[in-house]
């Protein structure tokens, strides 16, 4: 196992083993692409560890049907690792058609209706680990309060870890956050007019 050094150890009373196992909140957002493949990859390394596994899937379609849904669903109910629970908030909208035409107020009850089930789930630590996937776009659109989820996060009990995925993650929930990373984007297939591809990007 890698034994990473800390490069600061803080003066907060806990001990070496209760700072690390301490639960995160970890966000992955910038423009380049892999936030929902990172936050997946923990997802197997907690299904691995025996950790029940909560997924909600804030904007992409519900009919989208996601690579890693598939692998997650078959591995959860396999008896060996993690069990996982996959929720579906969309109802066939994503980032890119969002504000464009048409009304979003179905869109926004759905999230709203979303994350109202993760905090009942936090306040019963039904999960180990939760992917809410692509939750910053309904913080940045103010669909949900950001002080809201922060305060939640901030108090939510036991040892759950949460990751949260999506380009503009707010300020305060970055700041919030114990692990974020910014992808950002160098080359794309799609800046030389490629489409997504089976087994790259579903």
């Amino acid at each position: 196992m890698p034994q990473g050094q800390p490069s600061v150890v803080p003066d907060d009373g806990l001990t070496t083993r209760q700072r690390r196992n301490r639960p995160l909140v970890v966000v992955h957002t910038g423009v380049g692409k892999g936030k929902s493949t990172a936050a997946f990859g923990l997802a197997l390394r907690a299904w691995n560890q025996g950790w029940p596994i909560g997924v909600f899937q804030f904007v992409k379609s519900a009919k989208w049907k996601v690579g890693e849904e598939n692998a997650l669903r078959v591995l959860g109910a396999s008896g060996e690792g993690g069990t996982v629970d996959w929720h579906k908030m969309g109802e066939g909208w994503s980032w890119v058609q969002r504000g464009l035409q048409g009304d979003n107020s179905t869109n926004e009850e759905k999230a709203r209706e979303g994350w109202e089930q993760v905090k009942r789930d936090l306040a019963a630590e039904t999960y180990r680990l939760y992917v809410l996937d692509e939750f910053a776009y309904p913080m940045h659109w103010g669909w949900v309060d950001t002080d809201e989820v922060v305060s939640v996060l901030r108090d939510r009990p036991g040892t759950q870890h949460v990751v949260i995925t999506g380009r503009t993650a707010p300020e305060q929930l970055v700041e919030f956050a114990d692990l974020v990373t910014d992808m950002s984007k160098v080359k794309h297939p799609m800046d030389a007019g490629q489409k997504g591809q089976r087994g790259i990007e579903w």
